[in-house]
């Protein structure tokens, strides 16, 4: 299937992509590069302007009072949110619609290429080079497991540029269709909705699509790329350089290795070295040891968000007695407070109300005095 974006790559550039294309051995960068550079433009542009535009028009109060690192979260799920929803939305059309990718033998998985899969491994990418440089930036905030996080997805999803198992790019996309779900809950929690039936229910699908997209299916999905990149390094004993079909070392047909000569003219030799195999591996086993953790922090933040028996959230606190100037006001619990604002003039409200009790009592007695 053709590359669907409806934009060719600058010419003035392409001659300089090349260069670094020849060094990096990324061979279908040239054709892609605008759309990384496009993906990552549109990123950056919801996180730095259009995140807060849009939130300070939607949530002017909300927004406003955040402090500087709960704004820095908050746009960066804005972001999350978009990237997640458009790349699922491409990958699955690619999925659906790329008969070349669909028809694909395990050679072609590990060694293939076509336009579409290209284009979203550009959009895929784009996000994690926009996203390593914002974790990189603030390490501090996001911890190291989302920095680990980044440069992982960055450097597998760069590898399809070699091509190097362009196949799986759509395929472990599908990780993110648990990411708008994610957001949803954080974006509960900011906007005081923790506990409620949208966050309820929100919480049960984003357990569900989790547990499917990223441990059922994605656990199954590495152990399918794992067995064809271990095929393709026991079998670089074998030459693969004719255009039309594959050689075995002693010269006879290798019926099973037949390429499909558009899908297979980036292949080159075909040989996967050690080195590659062994990074991308690891690179993969670290993304799924990540959403193994992720899992388990994600089903105890769940459940301290309600009550028992399915959930571990403690019983409000009574409210406390505390002195104001000779006064006892109760403080509501952090937990019902909806606005600090609103308590501080409560207060005001009550100290004054009490001044004014001093003066009338001060005032009768001196009225008693008299009397007597």
């Amino acid at each position: 299937m053709h590359d669907p974006f409806p934009i060719a790559p600058p010419a003035l550039l392409v001659p300089y992509v090349e260069r670094l294309a020849e060094y990096t051995s990324l061979k279908t960068l040239p054709l892609h590069f605008h759309e990384l550079i496009f993906a990552f433009t549109l990123y950056h542009s919801i996180f730095r302007y259009i995140s807060p535009a849009v939130s300070s028009y939607l949530f002017p109060r909300t927004y406003a009072a955040l402090n500087a690192r709960t704004k820095l979260s908050w746009d960066v799920h804005v972001v999350s949110f978009c990237q997640s929803t458009l790349v699922c939305t491409l990958a699955l059309y690619v999925m659906w619609h790329d008969e070349e990718r669909s028809d694909m033998n395990w050679q072609g998985k590990v060694w293939g290429y076509t336009g579409a899969s290209g284009l979203v491994q550009a959009f895929a990418g784009g996000y994690f080079l926009w996203d390593l440089v914002v974790t990189a930036r603030n390490v501090s905030i996001f911890g190291p497991g989302m920095l680990a996080h980044a440069i992982s997805a960055l450097f597998v999803f760069s590898l399809g540029f070699r091509p190097f198992v362009n196949f799986y790019g759509p395929t472990f996309i599908l990780y993110e269709l648990s990411s708008p779900f994610l957001n949803i809950h954080w974006f509960c929690d900011k906007l005081n909705m923790t506990g409620t039936n949208l966050q309820l229910y929100n919480g049960i699908i984003l357990l569900g699509m989790f547990f499917s997209c990223r441990l059922v299916w994605g656990t199954y999905q590495s152990l399918q790329v794992g067995s064809e990149v271990w095929r393709a390094v026991m079998t670089n004993n074998i030459t693969l350089t004719d255009p039309a079909f594959g050689k075995l070392s002693n010269g006879t047909l290798a019926p099973d290795l037949v390429p499909q000569a558009q899908i297979m003219r980036f292949a080159g030799e075909r040989v996967v070295p050690h080195w590659l195999a062994a990074c991308y591996l690891a690179s993969n086993f670290v993304l799924n040891g990540l959403n193994w953790f992720w899992f388990g922090k994600m089903i105890e933040t769940l459940r301290s968000r309600f009550d028992p028996p399915f959930g571990t959230r403690e019983p409000a606190q009574r409210q406390e007695k505390v002195l104001v100037e000779g006064t006892n006001v109760s403080t509501p619990n952090a937990a019902t407070t909806g606005n600090d604002v609103d308590y501080v003039g409560a207060v005001k409200v009550e100290k004054h109300a009490t001044h004014l009790e001093v003066e009338q009592l001060e005032v009768k007695s001196r009225t008693n005095r008299r009397k007597g």
